[in-house]
């Protein structure tokens, strides 16, 4: 949705210049490539990096990232403009807005500069407490990196998978207390679940084996209903080392390649390094709240495949935001050679706010809807990519740019 959001704000800017339709629509597709095309090629790289240097779920994940871009780019590029085009063609009259956000976000003067003292701040306290979080009590493991025992049971009646869930979460319980939520699916028939636990998983022995069977029964009698256990097996890691390795190696490469490639557009490093800054603080809260919040959280906080899609979507949505604000700040250099630098870029900040908010809510919308209807095997990632998504937004204003911002500002008074 990100690209289809940067052309309607820019027809939109352009439409309030006092341009007409036709010439907006065909000014705000030329004027948003640039956006487009830098927030796009970062997260391209990225995922050519991934591809060419990670294995197992992160090469999945790459070569959907490749081609969830070139398609949506197509898509946002060429598709709706021929919507537009045959549009007026038609005559038919278009609107980039209703009559309550047909003024929003005009005007803004919002001193995001002035006050960037304040978010350091609280974002050093976040930061701090993941990192300290992540010291002491870790991340909660995943059958994929830990393995497990998979049962296979049967109901007299259908179940609801996250009523098993929660009934197994409750006899499931490590000796400090943690609760360890199994995965619960739907197999076959609505009858039937097949429940994956890590419960006891570095234990060995027949008598655990009979252990964790017995408390798997206990957890399944509150279910209230007659059922049977077809069969159990354990389960082996499926996240190797050398699948560990090659994804800490790739995403380290890909930053390089990010770095790069930004300095290259924007020619100045500070801006390279603003990016990354605000990527590692997205990163680090993400892990650091699955770190505070598992065991305690009503759902599943475990670190599987589908965390590591998340941290890198996370990962590629930071960089998009934080690179179309980047480019509008180079934008209004070109434009306003007069303005003060602080001026410049605090105007950039409040003109791509209205940009900013509406791919976040939509995003938004989507993730909330599915964390909420969605099975619950997926809200463990659904929740990291909101985590990730509000985070990722804030970074963009308040963390990316003010620190690309004072690290010019620094070096220009030393060469003063």
């Amino acid at each position: 949705v990100d690209a289809n959001v940067l052309i309607f704000e820019r027809i939109r800017e352009e439409l309030a210049s006092g341009k007409g339709m036709r010439l907006a629509v065909a000014d705000g597709y030329k004027f948003a490539y640039s956006s487009i095309i830098d927030a796009n090629v970062t997260t391209l790289l990225t995922g050519f990096v991934l591809w060419y240097f990670g294995s197992g779920p992160v090469e999945g994940f790459a070569k959907t990232l490749v081609i969830g871009i070139f398609t949506s780019l197509f898509t946002a590029i060429f598709i709706t403009r021929l919507i537009f085009e045959w549009q007026l063609r038609k005559k038919e009259t278009l609107s980039f807005a209703t009559r309550w956000t047909d003024n929003a976000f005009k005007n803004l003067n919002i001193k995001f500069i002035m006050r960037r003292k304040s978010y350091y701040v609280l974002s050093s306290i976040i930061v701090i407490a993941g990192i300290a979080s992540l010291a002491i009590r870790g991340l909660d493991s995943g059958v994929d990196f830990t393995g497990g025992r998979s049962y296979l049971v049967r109901f007299d009646n259908p179940v609801k998978v996250d009523q098993v869930g929660s009934s197994l979460a409750k006899v499931f319980v490590t000796e400090d207390g943690l609760a360890q939520r199994p995965e619960v699916k739907t197999y076959g028939t609505s009858n039937q679940v097949k429940i994956t636990t890590k419960y006891l998983i570095e234990e060995t022995g027949s008598e655990i084996e009979d252990k964790v069977e017995a408390t798997l029964k206990t957890g399944l009698n509150e279910v209230g209903d007659n059922f049977e256990i077809m069969s159990s097996q354990l389960v082996e890691p499926t996240i190797a080392d050398d699948i560990k390795q090659s994804a800490i190696w790739s995403v380290l490469f890909s930053l390089i390649v990010i770095f790069l490639y930004i300095l290259l557009r924007f020619r100045k490093w500070q801006y390279g390094l603003g990016a990354l800054l605000a990527m590692f603080h997205d990163v680090m809260v993400v892990l650091g709240i699955f770190s505070i919040f598992y065991g305690i959280a009503p759902w599943s906080m475990e670190i599987d495949q589908a965390f590591i899609a998340a941290i890198l979507t996370v990962i590629g949505y930071s960089l998009n935001d934080t690179v179309v604000v980047f480019d509008r700040i180079r934008e209004f250099l070109n434009e306003h050679t007069s303005w003060e630098f602080d001026k410049t870029v605090n105007t950039a900040l409040n003109s791509t706010l209205s940009r900013t908010l509406n791919t976040s809510l939509t995003t938004l919308v989507v993730l909330l809807a599915m964390f909420i209807f969605g099975a619950e095997s997926l809200r463990g990632l659904l929740f990291a990519l909101i985590v990730g998504v509000i985070v990722g937004t804030y970074s963009s204003v308040f963390i990316a740019t003010p620190v690309m911002r004072d690290t010019i500002n620094r070096l220009d008074k030393k060469k003063k």
